[in-house]
């Protein structure tokens, strides 16, 4: 394939956005047009998952194509500095000019996994000496003086409130403008492969006025609350006494407030996917591209009493994927199709790897979502596996299997199992587990996880049964020793 035939690439990232967080996944309190219209020229997946939802958990799965025992990060902790598999090094060996604009959430901060370079906005974290992103040195080129920060919420707070400076300064903004700037500017005789990755709608939840005032005659549907989660939270009320909590039952109305301005966050980014879109549109580029839209993970916003990430349930593990293919590309499956096999972050790096004429390797866990759109009964895995370490709660340590119409959930630490019928109950009300009609769905799941934790030991899996683990694992032996 010669280099002007390969398809150019933008990767276009949130962080902690919900899979029900976009029009085109059927939620019509949201706004996001030029989301929808990527959907609309191109395949929207409705069983899109994050295997570990957390943030590094979650982009070394992305940046390796690897489920979570095989890249090595079981929960929250460090993407390692090398891997053997690396997207953007795998797609420069391809011969594409490969770029990072935003948020990476690597360590050390200024690692590069192959990239050519990239221009970063770290959310405030300085975790490498001597570190300052580069959103922060803009700031304090174009706005010396002002605090970054001022509208006053911290990183992982869930409180709300409008952005306080001018909208031009917000991260969201120049995540875009760097964005748009190289579209325009590109010269190169290489294929591009540009990924942007935007630090929101990840909290302090801080649309501009503007874009909230979309939203004032838009109520907020409140948050989900259900039999088997009454108890949970119960003793935290007051979001004042723990602006971060994980868990706590603030009532309706504040879920709701900050639901609201999370979709006005959401609806700023998609002005800017819409800028994006148009600069490729201008540059002659959007026909020969393949765009993509996902995030790293969901945020659960008072669902259950639970909030933020690392569940096993929908808000926080699932996720909006969206692939728009270059025209050029043959499928069986209409453009515009939703595609409901279960799919991954681990299948982009394979997706893109074989768009670019390179070879995917035999044993990377993801797949390529050619294979979807391009056969009429294409091969494909029943289950997307997802799992995170201990954080938040001792009982917070979990495995589980969906295949976006039924998912089961084993609780490490207690051996407790939790069973819902995503079909019948999309907003997992109700834990079916000890139904007896669910008897024989159960017990094929759970034969279905040990199958998948066997090749782990007898630390996981002891004379076919699940092994209940009294320490928790945050970094699998396959971890990458640095």
């Amino acid at each position: 394939m010669q280099a002007q035939e390969k398809p150019n690439i933008i990767f276009i990232m949130t962080d902690q956005q919900r899979g029900d967080a976009i029009g085109c996944s059927g939620n019509e309190r949201i706004i996001t047009p030029n989301i929808d219209a990527l959907a609309h020229d191109g395949f929207y997946f409705c069983n899109a998952y994050s295997a570990c939802p957390s943030s590094t958990p979650a982009r070394s799965g992305l940046l390796t194509g690897m489920s979570p025992w095989h890249h090595g990060m079981l929960g929250y902790g460090n993407v390692a500095e090398h891997y053997r598999y690396e997207l953007p090094q795998m797609l420069r060996d391809c011969g594409y000019f490969t770029l990072g604009i935003g948020k990476m959430h690597w360590r050390p901060q200024n690692a590069l996994h192959g990239f050519h370079a990239t221009i970063l906005d770290a959310s405030g974290r300085v975790e490498s000496p001597y570190f300052m992103s580069d959103y922060r040195k803009w700031m304090m080129m174009v706005a010396p003086g002002v605090n970054p920060d001022s509208t006053g919420i911290g990183w992982n707070e869930h409180a709300a409130a409008t952005y306080k400076l001018p909208e031009n300064l917000h991260p969201t903004k120049w995540t875009a403008d760097v964005a748009v700037t190289t579209i325009q500017h590109y010269q190169g005789d290489k294929p591009l492969f540009l990924k942007v990755s935007f630090a929101r709608p990840h909290s302090p939840y801080d649309p501009p006025k503007r874009v909230l005032d979309k939203y004032k005659d838009i109520e907020m549907e409140a948050p989900i609350h259900s039999e088997w989660s009454k108890e949970i939270g119960a003793e935290l009320t007051d979001p004042k006494a723990d602006p971060i909590a994980a868990f706590g039952q603030f009532g309706d109305d504040y879920a709701k407030n900050s639901k609201k301005h999370y979709y006005a966050s959401i609806t700023f980014i998609d002005e800017q996917v819409g800028r994006i879109v148009q600069a490729l549109k201008e540059k002659g580029m959007y026909d020969n591209t393949i765009i993509c839209f996902t995030s790293d993970h969901g945020d659960m916003m008072g669902d259950h009493h639970h909030w933020r990430k690392t569940y096993a349930y929908e808000g926080s593990a699932a996720i909006p994927y969206i692939v728009k293919f270059p025209k050029s590309m043959k499928t069986v499956k209409p453009v515009g199709s939703t595609i409901e096999n279960p799919v991954e972050l681990r299948d982009f790096l394979p997706t893109f790897v074989d768009l670019a004429g390179g070879s995917v390797p035999a044993d990377m866990d993801g797949k390529s979502l050619k294979t979807l759109v391009q056969e009429e009964k294409p091969e494909w895995r029943r289950w997307i596996d997802m799992e995170h370490a201990t954080c938040y709660s001792d009982h917070n340590y979990w495995c589980a299997l969906t295949d976006g119409k039924i998912k089961y959930i084993w609780f490490v630490h207690t051996g407790e199992e939790q069973l819902f019928d995503l079909v019948k109950d999309p907003k997992e009300t109700k834990d079916v587990s000890k139904e007896r009609k669910y008897r024989k769905q159960l017990e094929e799941l759970r034969a279905a996880m040990v199958d998948h934790l066997s090749e782990r030991g007898e630390e996981w899996v002891k004379d076919g049964k699940l092994v209940i683990r009294e320490e928790s694992m945050l970094y699998s032996p396959n971890y990458p020793k640095q």
